[in-house]
């Protein structure tokens, strides 16, 4: 079998269904039937992508999604919901979340999306062991390998949308990447026309690491392009 995928949903109906797409793709699927069995089977099998409802009985998704963000940082977390308004979507990225589909959805459409996703994921494992891993300026700390941010001394608490937002323009310090590139890389392919999403999370970022957001000196907006991290000899950043 292939990559494990865990699936977290209430209906029965709807779980032997994704059984049998996945499997007929490749994929071992491992099935829960509640948010806390959810959590119990993802530390017991520590599956490679979460597939996730929101409206459940005794856990629903959002604390479920909260529940393995901590458990794991990256895991890919797919979320599954009939909830399509935007401020949903938002609350789902701002948990942790990597994407949504909305049911109901056709097979084909959440494969794409499994894919997209794993690939995705793949990239960022990739990139994080070619790419230098820690960077000191004196104030700020970001070490890219262990997750984690310093801001003189204090502990930054970024989501993982945020942190893989944050690394992907660490990684090309000094040079624009564009808001497509972005998108793809943090996002997936299937969010490259979604600006809206870095325009958001860009800001989240900026009243995390940034003195005053409104006049950045980290993560700089190049108009009508994308964003910029500083250069690195400009910031005083060295990698390590």
């Amino acid at each position: 079998m292939g990559e494990k995928i865990l699936t977290i949903d209430d209906s029965p109906q709807l779980i032997e269904m994704l059984r049998l797409c996945l499997e007929k793709h490749g994929y071992e699927v491992i099935a829960a039937c509640s948010g806390s069995e959810g959590l119990r089977k993802f530390r017991e099998n520590r599956p490679d992508l979460v597939i996730l409802d929101i409206m459940m009985p005794d856990m629903d998704g959002w604390e479920a999604c909260r529940s393995l963000r901590e458990m794991s940082p990256t895991v890919p977390i797919l979320i599954l919901t009939v909830l399509k308004e935007k401020a949903n979507i938002v609350r789902g990225l701002s948990l942790g979340a990597d994407g949504f589909l909305a049911k109901p959805f056709r097979p084909g459409e959440l494969v794409a999306r499994i894919q997209a996703l794993l690939r995705r994921s793949s990239m960022a494992k990739a990139l994080s062991e070619d790419r230098p891993s820690f960077y000191d300026d004196g104030e700020i700390k970001i070490d890219l390998e262990r997750q984690q941010v310093y801001l003189r001394g204090q502990p930054v608490n970024l989501s993982p949308t945020e942190f893989r937002l944050l690394a992907c323009l660490v990684r090309h310090a000094g040079r624009v990447v564009p808001h497509k590139t972005l998108l793809t890389r943090v996002w997936g392919p299937e969010y490259a026309d979604e600006t809206h999403y870095v325009k958001l999370y860009i800001r989240y970022l900026r009243q995390k690491i940034e003195d005053c957001p409104k006049r950045p000196k980290y993560v700089l907006t190049e108009w009508g392009v994308g964003y910029r991290f500083r250069e690195p000899q400009l910031a005083g950043l060295e990698p390590i």
